[in-house]
């Protein structure tokens, strides 16, 4: 099929690099996001997808919202059979769906119709989700309602970060879109209505989410953390100043700390939670670096009675 591919971050790459590689396909164009502002000087950088076209000889399209005239009719010419789409990051109008032959074709890093919406992994990670995946629907005009070609599985593991769990489904799912479009192609796919039970919805995480309750249980604390790296990053309150937390593990056997209560050791630091403790292992003070919780703790010389939160 004669296809155009549509997103934006560095998770949507390995999905284009597995289309562009299709004998099957023709990547004529990708559709992203425009150029925003990156790094201290904040210049404008192409997104990580409209890289990869470049370097590859294909046509970008960035237009600031897909209802653009401009935009539709350069889509209309081009003529797209199908559409596939992975993190894209704009809603698009029936102007847009209605193009292609075969529509638009979403790779989702959920099983549908669980985490419906931005940040499916994330709440994945935050709810203790023990198994997710991906899955590829055709988008209609709701919110990741469309029906279902296929689906993959993937544990979540006790450690995972959404970073670490998303880098897994970005490439497993690169090969579930590739088959997706070639059975889309042959006609051997048909798609499937997803099911009225079992929808859970997954907004975007703010960075006010991201902040850490202590009086929380332990599990809760360390899920929080794990789901909000590498972004928007968990943090708590020092001395009137955010601290992130870059890592923290459970520690079943510190007991006694109220929540937010931090004991020091000499290369530990523990803090108190609405359970049994956490150890913080890796922070980031704001305007620094990463650093190891215990160095961190050593500069900053905690005092008895101090709280974190």
């Amino acid at each position: 099929m004669k296809l155009v591919f549509a997103g934006t971050p560095e998770v949507a790459v390995p999905a284009l690099d597995a289309l562009i590689a299709s004998e099957r396909h023709d990547v004529v164009a990708v559709v992203t996001r425009p150029d925003a502002p990156a790094g201290r000087g904040r210049r404008l950088v192409a997104s990580p997808v409209a890289q990869r076209a470049e370097e590859a000889g294909i046509e970008v399209l960035k237009p600031a919202k897909p209802r653009d005239e401009d935009f539709l009719a350069r889509l209309r010419e081009i003529g797209p059979e199908c559409c596939p789409v992975v993190a894209y990051g704009a809603l698009l109008p029936k102007t847009a769906l209605d193009v292609p032959l075969h529509g638009w074709v979403n790779l989702h890093f959920s099983l549908l119709p669980a985490w419906r919406g931005a940040a499916p992994v994330q709440h994945a990670v935050m709810a203790g989700d023990e198994m997710t995946g991906a899955a590829t629907f055709q988008i209609e005009e709701g919110l990741d309602s469309g029906p279902v070609y296929g689906v993959i599985t993937e544990h979540v593991r006790p450690t995972d970060t959404s970073g670490d769990l998303l880098t897994r489904l970005a490439f497993a799912g690169a090969g579930l879109l590739s088959a997706t479009m070639d059975g889309i192609a042959d006609g051997s796919l048909v798609p499937v209505a997803q099911p009225a039970d079992g929808v859970s919805l997954a907004p975007k995480i703010t960075v006010e989410d991201a902040q850490v309750d202590w009086a929380a249980p332990a599990l809760r604390v360390d899920r929080v953390v794990r789901a909000c790296t590498p972004a928007p990053g968990a943090w708590t309150l020092f001395r009137g100043e955010r601290l992130k937390l870059v890592q923290v593990a459970p520690a079943p056997e510190t007991t006694g700390l109220a929540p937010g209560e931090p004991a020091v050791g000499k290369n530990s630091v523990h803090v108190g939670t609405g359970s049994h403790g956490v150890e913080l292992l890796w922070v980031q003070p704001q305007g620094k670096k990463p650093m190891r919780a215990a160095d961190w703790a050593r500069g900053v010389r905690i005092a008895q009675g101090e709280r974190l939160g």
